[in-house]
């Protein structure tokens, strides 16, 4: 029998400001196409187990969403604009803005498809190559049917078989009124407030393990010690501070904030964990050891640099790659990710028909199973529960339904989550003498740290922690509160994944813009005036051309 867990991890970084305006969209956005395409999926499929993972930071957010339907007070401006009484009077950039921002989508299966939305992409390009004048000729039912026709291809499949007054409106195409928007916002209302609810049913009734992240989803080995990163790769450069400041408190902060926060939400505190990007060392290790945790999750990159490291042979990968380990010393198991079989659907199966996808899939894992050297082999899969699917025709419905249901009914191959699988087999951990430090990236550090621009970024961060330090015992309670979590938002890896210039121009400059404010508002948090270098883009000139995909990655 070969023991397979999915770890669909969910994640969106804070993209709130001080007076709790949303500076992005994509919290929302993925809600109601990823997470709830995700929750029918494995509503559908009963007998289907697996693990999903939820980041503290994504919670509040949907909570925080919920609230703002409920209120009507909407604090993010795209879906503000969704039930505006009059996009016409915008100001020309933020009307430019608006259009822009809802071009934002992998054309090839979210406009391509739907004749009316691309004929609006059309007419924006031939608008777009004229001045500023050329917004002018754009009506106030051109906006309306733009900014309705985004919010409609951003519903997830499941959402909108669901649904036929969706399906009525994607037909209608055009002309959409002030009561078709409303339509569209109080159905992305409904989705949003239940998705939660579905996902701690499906855990109390035993379908699925709910795990989680370090509160604000930041590389814990980094924070410990800057050379981590040295491990995997010895000539990285580093910044020029020594370290972070207080790394270790930091870092079991984010830990049981994560912990106390997800058993308020889902009553229950979670005993796994899979880390910001997998970033795992020894020492990180051995806190969530202390934490309590029953089982930690990173990259395949990282136990073959371990193994490397122990002098042991790597040649079978089917010998090593399928068995959970232990540290000396540890009670936390861990599981590494089968990166060739994870990416496949990261990155492959959307050119692929669902069906055969699906079914190339299930091959693979009996290839895994009639050569695993482990006596009860365990494949750990691990992705993004978000940032594939839009590059799939019909966000993945065919692939995942198909495989869901064939999983759920296999003979050979038992899918089940990290803590079944644990529960069942508590002698088939191995020991694993040393952890190389590094991600799910490669097994190393270098997508977060390294670059002149992500240095920059540490070293504007090692400066604010210092400047927390010390104003932190002369602030007020409330002050203090709202310090801890600007702090624990700038400490998220988000920030640093965008800092370069090989990421698109548009992307690396909201990240930017959006980190600087974080720190801006946490310095006048402190009663401290921020540095004038943080009015400045952290990445000069950075970024690529490329218009692109928005998303962060079809993997973990």
């Amino acid at each position: 029998m070969l023991h397979l867990v999915f770890c669909w991890h969910f994640h969106q970084p804070d993209y709130r400001d001080a007076a709790g305006r949303y500076q992005l969209p994509w919290t929302y956005l993925h809600a109601v196409k990823d997470y709830a395409d995700m929750a029918a999926h494995l509503e559908a499929a009963p007998d289907f187990h697996c693990v999903v993972n939820f980041v503290p930071t994504l919670t509040a957010q949907l909570l925080d969403y919920n609230a703002q339907f409920e209120s009507g007070q909407v604090r993010d401006p795209l879906l503000a604009s969704l039930i505006a009484t009059d996009l016409y009077a915008l100001p020309a950039a933020e009307k430019r803005q608006l259009i822009e921002q809802c071009f934002k989508v992998h054309h090839f299966t979210m406009l391509e498809p739907f004749p009316a939305y691309k004929r609006l992409y059309i007419l924006w390009k031939t608008i777009d190559v004229s001045d500023e004048s050329g917004l002018a000729y754009l009506s106030e039912q051109y906006l309306a049917d733009l900014v309705t026709w985004y919010h409609l291809v951003w519903t997830g499949e499941t959402v909108r078989r669901a649904r036929p007054d969706l399906l009525a409106l994607i037909a209608k195409g055009e002309g959409f009124s002030r009561h078709d928007r409303r339509v569209v916002f109080d159905l992305y209302g409904e989705v949003i407030a239940s998705l939660l609810p579905r996902y701690r049913q499906m855990a109390e009734r035993g379908q699925i393990e709910l795990s989680a992240t370090p509160h604000s989803h930041p590389i814990l080995p980094l924070l410990l010690d800057f050379k981590a990163a040295l491990d995997a790769r010895p000539d990285l450069p580093l910044p020029k501070a020594a370290g972070y400041p207080g790394g270790e408190a930091r870092a079991l902060a984010h830990i049981e904030t994560a912990l106390q926060e997800h058993e308020f939400q889902f009553g229950q505190r979670p005993v796994g964990f899979w880390p910001a990007e997998g970033g795992v060392s020894d020492a990180v290790a051995r806190l969530f050891s202390k934490s309590g945790m029953q089982w930690v999750a990173s990259g395949e990159g990282v136990l073959r640099h371990s193994l490397a490291a122990a002098g042991i042979d790597l040649a079978q990968k089917a010998t090593w790659c399928y068995t959970p380990y232990r540290l000396p010393d540890t009670r936390t198991a861990l599981f590494f990710r089968d990166d060739h079989l994870s990416d496949l659907i990261g990155f492959e199966y959307k050119s692929w028909h669902g069906s055969d996808a699906a079914r190339h899939f299930l091959h693979a894992l009996d290839e895994v199973r009639h050569h695993a050297g482990a006596p009860n082999p365990v494949v750990s899969i691990i992705l993004d529960g978000e940032n594939a699917w839009e590059y799939y025709p019909f966000n993945g419905f065919y692939f995942l339904s198909e495989l869901f249901a064939e999983l759920a009914e296999h003979n050979t191959i038992r899918a089940t989550t990290f803590s079944d699988y644990l529960e069942q087999h508590p002698h088939a951990i191995a020991e694993l003498p040393h952890l190389v430090s590094g991600s799910w990236v490669y097994g190393d550090f270098c997508t977060w740290i390294g670059d002149v621009a992500k240095n920059r970024g540490w070293d504007w961060l090692v400066a604010a922690k210092q400047a927390y330090d010390g104003a932190l015992p002369a602030l007020p309670a409330a002050a203090r509160g709202k310090a801890e979590a600007l702090l624990k938002s700038c400490e998220s890896s988000d920030w640093f994944w965008w800092f370069g210039d090989y990421n698109p121009a548009d992307a690396v400059a909201s990240f930017d813009r959006v980190y600087r404010q974080k720190l801006k508002r946490l310095y006048e948090t402190l009663n401290l005036a921020p540095p004038a270098y943080l009015d400045s883009p952290l990445c000069q000139g950075g970024g690529s051309a490329e218009a692109g995909g928005v998303m962060r990655r079809g993997g973990a």
